[in-house]
């Protein structure tokens, strides 16, 4: 994705056809192995997700609140893409991606986020492409650090003063921004 065009990557967003369906929690292990397969692929560049690792995740991550929303762009039967979020007291954060590897595919869950994060109570934390290509499509950052630490309470944050940060994910720190637009009131003087 280093030559990522974004004129062309809209265009282009039309071909996808499917619909994105949330998987009821009671049928997640009848197709974690197949979630965590599109979320390894995704993150495979980058040496993995921290908390998505083996099938069990999914269920676990389930338990603490993730959603598991899936579309198949090819009628085949198969998923090509997962979006992961949670729902939180300032709305709705993604906090994992998967997806088969096709440009379709990966097409088809950018432009999923990109349209929910431009929505007020959507956000993410992001760092590397994801976070050039999300910030390219007009998400816009959150750098005040009230609204970061709100909607991350009781995470221990490091705030840099360009409005990133840097906090522990699965034991390991992480430079990161936050994009999108949480739902968190200004602090009353």
């Amino acid at each position: 994705m280093d030559n990522f065009n974004l004129t062309s990557f809209f265009r282009k967003q039309y071909l996808a056809e499917g619909n994105w369906e949330t998987i009821p929690t009671s049928d997640l292990k009848k197709v974690d192995d197949d979630l965590i397969k599109l979320i390894n692929t995704a993150y495979d560049s980058i040496g993995g997700h921290a908390n998505f690792s083996t099938a069990s995740d999914i269920s676990k991550e389930s338990s603490r609140g993730a959603d598991y929303e899936v579309i198949d762009l090819d009628d085949d039967g198969e998923f090509d893409a997962v979006n992961v979020s949670k729902t939180k007291p300032v709305g709705t954060k993604f906090v994992a991606t998967g997806h088969d590897g096709s440009s379709n595919a990966k097409r088809a869950v950018i432009t999923h986020k990109i349209e929910r994060l431009k929505k007020p109570g959507f956000y993410v934390e992001v760092s590397g492409k994801i976070q050039d290509i999300l910030m390219k499509a007009g998400v816009p950052q959150v750098t005040d650090e009230n609204t970061i630490e709100t909607a991350l309470a009781g995470k221990d944050i490091k705030m840099n003063p360009d409005g990133s940060y840097r906090r522990q994910i699965g034991g390991t720190w992480h430079e990161k921004i936050m994009l999108g637009s949480p739902l968190v009131k200004p602090p009353t003087s």
